[in-house]
């Protein structure tokens, strides 16, 4: 053999080599601490969706003017019930919340029929909101009734409300509902329209499968993934945005950086201005913003993938505001997430979490201390977001039955490499292929989850689209997630 070819046959068995070494599987993971004593929140309901959708399909073809006798008899049961739910300050057990929330849900169907009354059964809603937000300062957030009752209320009545929306012609419907003026001091600005003040939340979803994931897996399962804090410069009123992103840590972003990175939707929330800190410095929330704005500024702070509140040098989305705000003595998430399902927290191990009793983003609108101010929707995607979800739930369901991600083992060595060129990136404050403190195999176990769910949801999709041209009408969300646990039933046994 001639000495170059003895060469070239060195470097291909080195190379295959460093391949097979590659290959070598991380070390086996310590089991995640199953968290005692919780339970996650279900519904149960099946039976009231099913008589609800029976209503709509009768409501479709009755008499307009005997649905409106109906529709005139369900408003003035529906405004007698808000205004005892305003008169005094009641209980979280109190009767008059699980009549508001049924009441709305019978008029649903009714309203879809109607369609000219969608206005009002949003406005509404935004009553009940500030209402039961209002009430629920006297309660004990951290205490399973207060918990289940707000939640109930607020999630169960906009899941009606977006059922009613998703009916209307072309899905045409405001993408903006403004909620209730919180006064604020701070400097403000607007985006997408809604006038935004320094310190206000943005809590948003995302339009990724980890969207989903990060908003489902959760033990009440909520509509949003991720938090922004707003900072608004007093001199130039230019607002920016102070998030963690998985991919480059805490980042500042403008609004025309924000608006790229695709929202499904997003709620602005405010600390209400009666709190006692506030009381006796209104600038606190301004404070706040600038002191995490600086913060992300001056220092790299990489993405904290374990969740864990009690390490700052990292930080995950919700932290950002949290840690904002506890530095100026204000207290959020009065009653703190919790994941106990043990499905659900396997497969978050899998992705890097250790801790499941943290912050989760859906969880903040349950706090009495922050006042939602507006909520938008983008009307082409809410729809998208209902099948993700639906998609996501059948995953977390079957999660009960874990089977750990499989992984194409062939790619650990590419994915190996790609992470060592990922970290020479953050080195020079760039972003590499492999979001920096997630491991190569779990950036593969990510894109396996990916490609699970977008195989479940090309499946539900078919389904989806055959109902509408059978029925003629866009399937509610019980619905779809009886087609998406169909269709991982049919991948599943492939």
């Amino acid at each position: 053999m001639k000495k170059s070819g003895k060469i070239i046959l060195l470097i291909l068995s080195a190379l295959m080599l460093v391949y097979l070494l590659l290959m070598i599987p991380d070390s086996p993971k310590e089991e995640p601490k199953l968290e005692g004593g919780k339970t996650p929140f279900a519904w149960n309901k099946d039976d009231l969706w099913k008589g609800l959708e029976k209503t709509f399909l009768e409501e479709r073809i009755a008499d307009p003017v005997n649905r409106n006798v109906r529709l005139t008899k369900l408003k003035d049961t529906a405004e007698t019930l808000l205004r005892v739910s305003q008169c005094k300050p009641l209980s979280c057990d109190d009767p008059v919340f699980f009549s508001l929330m049924y009441n709305f849900f019978a008029m649903a169907p009714v309203i879809a029929s109607a369609k000219d009354q969608t206005d009002w059964f949003a406005g509404y809603y935004n009553k009940v909101r500030n209402s039961i937000k209002l009430q629920s300062q006297h309660w004990d957030m951290n205490k399973a009734d207060s918990r289940n009752t707000i939640y109930q209320v607020l999630y169960g009545m906009r899941a009606a409300l977006e059922e009613v929306l998703l009916q209307l012609p072309d899905m045409r419907f405001n993408p903006a509902m403004f909620i209730k003026d919180e006064p604020s001091v701070t400097p403000s600005a607007k985006i997408f329209g809604i006038t935004v003040h320094s310190g206000d939340l943005l809590v948003s979803r995302g339009g990724a499968v980890v969207s989903a994931l990060i908003s489902r897996g959760n033990d009440y399962p909520g509509n949003f993934s991720h938090v922004a804090m707003i900072y608004v410069d007093k001199k130039t009123s230019i607002p920016y945005l102070v998030e963690a992103h998985i991919e480059r840590g805490v980042a500042i972003s403008s609004v025309r950086q924000y608006i790229a990175d695709k929202k499904l939707r997003f709620m602005v929330m405010r600390p209400r201005a009666d709190l006692p800190l506030l009381i006796s410095d209104p600038m606190t929330p301004h404070k706040a913003a600038e002191y995490i704005y600086h913060e992300a500024l001056n220092k790299h702070i990489p993405y904290n993938f374990k969740m864990d509140l009690y390490d700052t040098s990292a930080m995950f989305c919700s932290e950002v505001g949290y840690l904002a705000y506890e530095h100026y003595g204000l207290h959020l998430w009065q009653a703190i997430s919790t994941i106990s399902s043990p499905g659900v927290i396997r497969l978050l191990h899998a992705f890097g979490v250790e801790n499941f009793v943290t912050l989760m983003p859906s969880d903040l609108e349950y706090d009495p201390q922050l006042c939602v101010v507006a909520e938008w929707r983008d009307p082409q995607t809410l729809f998208k977001d209902h099948i993700y979800n639906a998609v996501m739930d059948v995953i977390l369901e079957n999660q009960d039955n874990y089977q750990d991600i499989l992984i194409n083992p062939w790619m650990l060595p590419v994915a190996r490499l790609a992470k060592g060129y990922s970290m020479l990136l953050n080195l020079f404050h760039r972003e590499g292929p492999v979001p920096e403190g997630l491991s190569a195999t779990q950036g593969l176990k990510t894109d396996a989850l990916n490609k699970i769910h977008l195989k479940i949801r090309n499946l539900t999709e078919g389904k989806i689209k055959h109902f509408i041209e059978k029925n003629g009408y866009i399937p509610p969300y019980w619905q779809i997630v009886t087609m998406a646990k169909e269709a991982y039933k049919h991948e599943t046994l492939m």
